[in-house]
């Protein structure tokens, strides 16, 4: 396979860092092909403003979704986001690799996806009707193409467990899992964390090395996390809201967004 990388730290000597070296090698070592977009290292402009629509005429107001469009549609993006979209093409599986900050990305990543996604290209695809809306959440230009995320998290597993204090893994990364990843059409691998990071020691990184070696091993295989498609008939269109009846009991939240057969397959295994 094809891997883009978009590596989001500014440490060069980081945890994060180092595992990122581990992940590469290990993808290199059985075959892939790697590109690496490190966003630090090349001094990624994060916001979005009127640098972006060179196009767009002074006197004119920036409505960014509109200008994102027009943008795209002309082949007026900047030079450096018409770059990020040519390897997302050609990548088979993309990888974003990132510290747990404040609960979520980093904002340079943040920025990265804000001027990447293209209204076009990862957004606003598809026919909108009363049949379906959009090509998008298991559909889209990147269907058919592989996404997981690398995590590090400074707290303790437990913290991010079930009834961990800072809310369950899984969902403080649904919005990216779901709502930047499954929204395109990537198949979403489930994510590789690790905690504790800032008390790591020679043992543990070797642990964690060892983990993320086997994982990388797996990426072509590994079962993607089973969300509904938009269009599959699970939701009202065009209210898009889950039909009744559905979701496992007690499931709520973003729980609901999961295929319950699927999940129970899953279990069993």
């Amino acid at each position: 396979m094809k891997v883009l990388l978009v590596f989001a730290h500014p440490e060069p000597k980081s945890l994060s860092a180092s595992l990122r070296d581990v992940a590469i090698s290990e993808l290199e070592a059985t075959g892939h092909e790697v590109r690496v977009s490190d966003l630090y290292a090349m001094g990624w402009k994060s916001e979005v403003d009127r640098a972006d629509f060179p196009g767009l005429s002074a006197d004119e107001r920036l409505l960014p979704v509109a200008a994102s469009k027009n943008a795209f549609a002309t082949g007026t993006l900047t030079d450096d986001v018409k770059t990020e979209i040519e390897k997302l093409l050609w990548a088979d599986m993309l990888i974003l690799q990132f510290p747990l900050w404040w609960f979520t990305m980093p904002a340079i990543l943040k920025g990265w996806v804000d001027r990447v996604f293209a209204y076009g290209f990862a957004y606003g695809v598809g026919e909108h009707s009363d049949k379906r809306w959009g090509d998008r959440y298991g559909e889209g230009t990147l269907a058919g193409k592989r996404a997981m995320l690398i995590v590090a998290a400074g707290g303790w597993e437990e913290h991010y467990g079930p009834r961990g204090v800072n809310g369950p893994i899984d969902d403080l990364l649904f919005p990216i899992n779901h709502g930047i990843l499954y929204y395109p059409g990537y198949d979403v691998l489930p994510p590789f964390v690790t905690y504790s990071t800032d008390r790591f020691n020679e043992p543990l990184f070797e642990a964690a090395a060892q983990r993320l070696r086997e994982r990388m091993r797996t990426v072509e295989t590994i079962e993607p996390i089973p969300y509904r498609r938009q269009n599959g008939g699970d939701y009202h269109i065009p209210a898009m809201e889950l039909r009744a009846g559905l979701g496992a009991p007690g499931a709520a939240g973003f729980g609901l967004h999961l295929r319950e057969s699927e999940m129970k397959k899953l279990a069993a295994e």
